[in-house]
């Protein structure tokens, strides 16, 4: 379970709600927490696409999650570093 001191590090930012889910799904059926943060921005600003959805995982998890998405085939959504 994540915690508010954990040091978050950014995977992704995109819009499109399925490929989130789908990258979410994946890191959590390795046991990867993560959080999709902008959600309640993307709503307020009726989906127009001027505010992304970020998905964080924990530092510590950093490259494993990494390493997982591009197993799986995700590794250009990823953000640099």
């Amino acid at each position: 379970m994540l915690r508010l001191h954990d040091k978050m590090h950014e995977l992704l930012r995109t819009n499109d709600l399925v490929l989130l889910g789908a990258i979410e799904a994946l890191l959590t059926s390795a046991d990867l927490d993560c959080l999709i943060t902008d959600q309640h921005m993307s709503a307020l600003e009726g989906m127009t696409g001027a505010f992304q959805r970020r998905l964080l995982v924990r530092e510590a998890d950093r490259m494993r999650a990494r390493a997982l998405l591009i197993e799986a085939g995700f590794g250009g959504e990823l953000r640099d570093g």
